[in-house]
């Protein structure tokens, strides 16, 4: 049986290929970046078939959870977070009620995630979800100019509980799920299972690739993502 899979040229033999040379560029610089460039086409090329083995997964588990859920429009079940779409992507938000603000970390992401909710949504049902009332997280909502994120209360906690977005001591876990119903059973279909258990040393847990553009950005700059700091709510 013949193999569909093209032949790929080797990736050093395309980062030499590239004429690609910028103003006053020594010829160290032109070497180390070639060879970089050929690491950087192997990365993508590694991303793309992780992400044919996370489309090959066989069907999750059935969600059979009672999960209630309070949106702008109303309260709603689990299977009509879907509105019409065959995949659920849904965020849960460190923002339980006991937290006077958000996680900035969450706020950051999901800032970054207002900006492509429509064209998500041609193609998935985009939510989030947090423990908080609708109110309050309707009203933060409006205090960050979102408009096209769908924020979703768990009204009962039982969501949260069963796809790992609380702990035990009842602290908030952010969390990412998707969800399919293909054959009009909702399944779990993945998600992000990098946490503190899987962090390499000197890290903070991250996915990969990280969900956050504002990590690639920075992996992008000579000093890379500052070791002890992150976003914050408001800046002056």
């Amino acid at each position: 049986m013949t193999s569909m899979t093209p032949e790929l040229t080797p990736a050093a033999q395309l980062a030499r290929a590239e004429p690609l040379k910028f103003p006053n560029e020594s010829a160290d610089y032109r070497a180390q970046r070639t060879a970089l460039l050929a690491e950087e086409i192997e990365l993508r090329r590694h991303i793309e078939r992780v992400a044919a083995l996370r489309r090959a997964l066989p069907p999750g588990g059935v969600v059979r959870g009672d999960y209630r859920f309070e949106g702008e429009e109303g309260v709603t079940d689990f299977a009509g977070l879907f509105r019409g779409h065959p995949t659920l992507v849904a965020y849960s938000y460190m923002f339980g009620p006991q937290r006077e603000r958000p996680c900035p970390m969450c706020t950051n992401l999901l800032g970054a995630w207002e900006g492509n909710a429509a064209d998500i949504d041609q193609h998935a049902s985009l939510v989030v979800i947090a423990r908080s009332p609708i109110e309050r997280l309707l009203a933060w909502k409006q205090t960050r100019g979102w408009r096209n994120l769908r924020l979703y209360s768990d009204l009962n906690g039982a969501y949260s509980r069963d796809y790992f977005a609380v702990s035990p001591e009842g602290e908030d876990i952010p969390a990412l799920n998707v969800f399919t119903r293909r054959d009009g059973t909702p399944r779990h279909f993945w998600s992000g299972e990098m946490t503190f258990a899987t962090a390499d040393p000197g890290q903070d847990p991250r996915g990969a690739p990280d969900p956050a553009p504002l990590w690639m950005v920075l992996d992008c700059t000579p000093e890379g993502r500052p070791a002890h700091w992150y976003p914050r709510l408001e800046y002056p």
